[in-house]
C-alpha cells in the first residue's frame, strides 16, 4: 500500500490522484453505477448488490437509487434497517458510520473530505479526510449536509436543509445553518407526532 493511500484514513494531508488510489476507486464506482441502473422492482438484486458495495450492510438496509459515493460506498458502514431516500451523496474518502434504524431524507450529503485553506496546497490538490459517525435511530431531514468529522448522537433529528458543522448530542431536535440544538426530545413527543396531531396507534 502506498504512503498516500495509507493517509486517506489518518486525517493527514495526501494527494488523492495517485494511480493506485484511482485504479481502486474506479472499481467501486463502477459497482455503484451498476446498482443505480437497477429497477425498483429488483429488490433482491439490490439487496445483494448493497452487501457487495458497502463496507458493512446490516439486515434490511435500503437505499433508493440513485446513490452517489466517491468510493462507491466502499467506506460506508450501515447498521440494520437504515433507509436512505433518493440522491444520498456520501463523500466516503474515509469511513462513514450510520447506526441501526436511521432514516435519511432525499438529497442529503455526508462528507468526510476537506481541502486546505492555503491556496498553494489546493493548487497541488492536497486533501484530508475525517470520519463521520451518525447514531442509532436518527432522522436526517431532506437536503441536510453533514460535514467531515461530525458525530451525531442516537435518536437525534436533523431538520431539513441543515448544515451540520459541529457535533450534536443524543435525543435532540436540531436545525439551521449552522445546525444548532433547538430542544430535547420530550414528553410532548410521546403524545403528538406532528404539531397538534395526536399519536393514535393501536398496539
Amino acid at each position: 500500500m502506498s504512503e498516500m493511500k495509507e493517509k486517506m484514513h489518518t486525517g493527514e494531508l495526501y494527494l488523492p490522484g495517485g494511480e493506485e488510489i484511482i485504479q481502486e476507486q474506479v472499481i467501486y464506482q463502477d459497482k455503484l453505477c451498476d446498482y443505480n441502473q437497477t429497477k425498483p422492482s429488483e429488490l433482491e438484486k439490490r439487496a445483494k448488490m448493497l452487501k457487495e458495495i458497502l463496507a458493512d450492510c446490516g439486515e434490511g438496509v435500503y437505499i433508493e437509487a440513485p446513490f452517489y459515493a466517491n468510493w462507491g460506498g466502499h467506506h460506508c458502514h450501515f447498521g440494520k434497517m437504515v433507509y436512505a431516500n433518493y440522491h444520498l451523496t456520501c463523500v466516503d474518502d474515509t469511513h462513514i458510520y450510520i447506526g441501526d434504524y436511521t432514516m435519511i431524507g432525499p438529497n442529503v450529503t455526508i462528507a468526510t473530505a476537506g481541502h486546505p485553506i492555503l491556496p498553494e496546497l489546493r493548487e497541488q490538490t492536497y486533501q484530508y479526510n475525517i470520519p463521520v459517525h451518525i447514531g442509532r435511530n436518527c432522522w436526517i431531514g431532506a437536503g441536510a449536509v453533514i460535514l467531515l468529522g461530525i458525530t451525531i448522537g442516537d435518536n437525534t433529528v436533523i431538520g431539513a436543509g441543515s448544515i451540520v458543522t459541529k457535533d450534536l448530542p443524543a435525543n435532540v431536535v436540531a436545525a439551521g445553518n449552522p445546525c444548532k440544538v433547538l430542544r430535547e426530545i420530550n414528553e410532548h413527543d410521546k403524545e403528538y407526532y406532528y404539531k397538534d396531531r395526536k399519536i393514535d396507534i393501536k398496539k
